[in-house]
This record gives structure tokens, sequence and C-alpha cells, in this order.
């Protein structure tokens, strides 16, 4: 048994310390260095480093203290106490005011050490329910981590497949431009031979320039969007990263039918966590209620006393006095002051069972738009592929009929646009069924951890 825990305790610290030597990796590098980061590193990072991550474990923290906190008003109350004065003489005046007085003398110090305890026996089950609602507190919290570590989850995905996206783009724009800056060259030439006029060579030159402003707007929008996956990351400002475009990123999987999702999310998170709201607003009518019956404490006390003013004269004598008993109390203004707070919290209760309705008619929404749009960008494929082969057979043939001046530059042009658009949407249209389906899953409670 003792190896199993060594062995397991080993495993845990291995695992740890390659999450912790892949974030060393990050932050050690120099600015001037790049490094590639997957998608399954990148979320994997922002779990560990993410600071809504961290601060939601931070709350589930302080809710098990919480906890703790509820369970500790089930013990005694014990206070011990000291005090020491002087007295003056005792005078009494026998015959009225300030007449016929008589001065007694007096044990001019006084002293006492004692020490008293109080244990709440019963105060309604005021106690039970605190703790019962600290526990629900505590579950609630667990739960909210769990969410914002899946929140956070989809938008490092969603942030990552949107910087793929743009790359693929900066590709397709690229190989563009080289293409045009050789059709540039093609018209200038054919203008030399007086074949094309001058408004030709213009509208090449604008289209070539058109796609150089493409470029270099899709190229800061990739930095802006790998600047917010770093931020998501925890990385250090001065890091420079880049995503890897080499890793198969299409985890799809087949399209289940609507009621297994819809059976999913009605356990998902969110309606998880209005379920421990209405059952902490249920304990907390239980705990106004409390207010209504008696409070019993065992109580008991044992202090040393100097002198002894239990007879008179006092006796100049050091003393000890214990007791022990049960206290019991009865507020009579609760039998009419509580009932507004019951009302209260009753009327919180249906607030929440409202809450936890709204709640499910906007998770069922969601998840509907998100199956029907999957679907819908699933079935999409095969007019995208089929567009891009009539782009690219569209475009051979004008070009052809262009190299033998039968058409004009701007149906070269047109085709071109069209030939780059159809690359764009194939390509597009995957990234975003990749990403509709995680949205699916993240919706229905199904989104894996490990990617």
């Amino acid at each position: 048994m003792f190896l199993k825990k060594q062995i397991s305790a080993l495993e845990c610290f291995l695992k740890k310390s390659a999450l912790a030597l892949l974030f060393l990796g990050f932050t050690t590098l120099q600015a001037q260095q790049v490094n590639s980061i997957s998608l399954h590193d990148a979320i994997k990072v922002a779990k560990e480093n993410n600071r809504n991550i961290l601060r939601s474990k931070l709350e589930v923290t302080l809710s098990e203290q919480n906890i703790k906190e509820n369970k500790e008003l089930r013990l005694p109350e014990i206070e011990l106490k000291g005090a020491y004065s002087r007295i003056t003489n005792i005078t009494e005046f026998k015959g009225g005011f300030l007449k016929d007085k008589e001065v007694t003398p007096a044990i001019p110090e006084i002293y006492e050490v004692g020490t008293t305890f109080k244990v709440p026996l019963y105060v309604g089950n005021k106690i039970n329910n605190a703790i019962k609602i600290a526990n629900y507190e505590s579950q609630i919290a667990q739960i909210k981590k769990e969410k914002i570590e899946k929140d956070i989850e989809l938008e490092v995905i969603g942030t990552y497949l949107g910087i793929y996206k743009m790359m693929e783009l900066q590709k397709i724009i690229d190989e563009n431009i080289k293409e045009e800056q050789n059709r540039l060259k093609e018209v200038q030439s054919l203008q030399k031979h007086g074949t094309v006029t001058k408004n030709e060579v213009l509208r090449a030159e604008l289209q070539l320039s058109d796609r150089e402003l493409n470029a270099l707007t899709n190229g800061k929008n990739i930095k802006i969007a790998l600047h917010d996956l770093k931020t998501l990351l925890q990385l250090p400002e001065q890091q420079e990263i880049a995503i890897d475009t080499t890793a198969n990123i299409d985890q799809m999987q087949g399209l289940d039918p609507y009621d297994m999702y819809l059976s999913q999310a009605m356990q998902n998170d969110q309606m998880r966590i209005s379920s421990q709201e209405i059952a902490v607003k249920k304990t907390e009518l239980k705990l106004a209620k409390g207010d209504f019956y008696p409070r019993v404490h065992l109580f008991g006390g044992y202090a040393f006393n100097y002198p002894n003013y239990k007879f008179f004269p006092p006796n100049p004598y050091l003393y000890t006095l214990g007791q022990i008993g049960i206290e019991a109390s009865f507020d009579i203004s609760g039998l009419y002051k509580n009932k507004t707070r019951v009302e209260i919290a009753s009327t919180r209760i249906k607030w929440q069972e409202m809450q936890s309705e709204i709640v499910k008619d906007r998770i069922q929404d969601e998840l509907f738009k998100n199956h029907t749009q999957y679907q819908e960008i699933v079935e999409k494929f095969k007019v995208v592929d089929k567009a891009l082969e009539l782009a690219n057979e569209n475009y051979r043939i004008v070009k052809l009929k262009y190299l033998n001046q039968l058409v004009l530059i701007t149906e070269m042009v047109d085709a071109d646009n069209a030939l780059l658009q159809a690359k764009y949407n194939k390509i597009s249209t995957r990234i975003d069924a990749v990403m509709k389906h995680y949205e699916l899953l993240r919706t229905a409670g199904m989104l894996p951890n490990e990617i």
C-alpha cells in the first residue's frame, strides 16, 4: 500500500514537472525567438496559468474554509478573564441624606481570575443549516471553477482557430501576390509590344496593391490575435509565439441526434449550479424558521476571588467558586418579527426556481442553434468543394483566353477574385465546423478535458 502511494506521488510530481518545464520553456526564450505551440499545449498552459482559473481555485479554497468556520460554531466558547481593582471604605448614612455617617473599613484590593464556557445545545437547528449552506456553496464554487476552466478552454480554442484561419488566408494571399506580380510583368511586356493599353497595366497594378493591403491588414490581425492568445496563457509580454499549423486540429466526430446533446446539456455546469442555488435558498428558509424556536446552551465557570464578599463584613481570604448549568432563552418578538423574513426566504426560492427555468430555456436555445449551425456548416462541405473546382476551371479558361487576348484584364481579375474567395471558403468552412463542434460540445457539457 505504501509503495502504491509512493508511485502515485511520483507520477503526480513528474506530470507537474513536465508542465513546469513546458511553461519555463516559453518564459525563458528571448524576445526575438518564436516558439510554436500546439492547441493541446495552449489549453494545458492556460489551465495552469490563466488568472481567471487561479481566482476560481482560490474561491474553492475560501468556500472550504467557510465550511470549517461554520462547523466551529458547534465548539464551546471559552473565555479566560481577570480583574484587579481597589475600593474605598464603605460609608453609610444612617440619619438620612449625608447625616449620621458611619464608616466601615473594607479590604482595599479586589482581584478575580477565572474562566467561563458556553456550548450551544440547540439553537433552532441554525448551525446545522449554516453548515449545509456552506457545503452547497462549496459545491457551487467547485462547479464554477470547472465552468471557468471550460470557458477558458473554449476561448483558447476559438482564438487558436481564428489565428489558424487567418494564417491560412495569409498563405492564399501570399500565393496570389506572387501570381499578381507575374501577371503585372506579363501585362507590362504586352504593353511594350503595343498589344494592351496603359489602362490594363494600371488595373493589374491596382489589383496587386489591393492584395498587398489585404496581406498587411491580415498580418496585423494575426499579431493582435496572437497577443490575445498570449494573454490567455499569461505568457510574458516580450515572449513571441506562433501556433503550430502542422498539427491536425480536425477532431470532429459524427453529429449525434439533438436529443442526445439535450439530455447531456440538462446536466451541464450551468444547470448544476442552478440546482445547487435552489438548495441554498431552501436551506436559507429553514435557517430563517430557526428564529421561531428557543435556544438552549450548556454553560459553566470557575474562578479564584479575593476577598470573600459573599459575607459581610468580607473575609480576607482567597476563595474559589464554580458553577455549571443549562440556559434556555426564547425570543418572543421573533414570533411576529421573523414572519417577514420567512416570507422573503420563501419568495427567494420561487425566484431561484424561475431563474433556473430561464437558464434551462437559454441552454436549449443555444444548443439548438449550435446543433443546427453545425449541421449547416457540414452540409456546406460539398458546396464549397464544388465551388473551388468550378473557380479553378473558370480561372484556367479565363487565363488562357487572356493570354490569347480574347478577354480584358477585368475578367481576369474577376476570375482571380473568385478563385481566391473559393480557396478561402473551403478552408474557412472546415475551421468553422471544428469551432462550432467545440461550441456544441461546450453547451452540452461534453467538452473533453484532453484535446
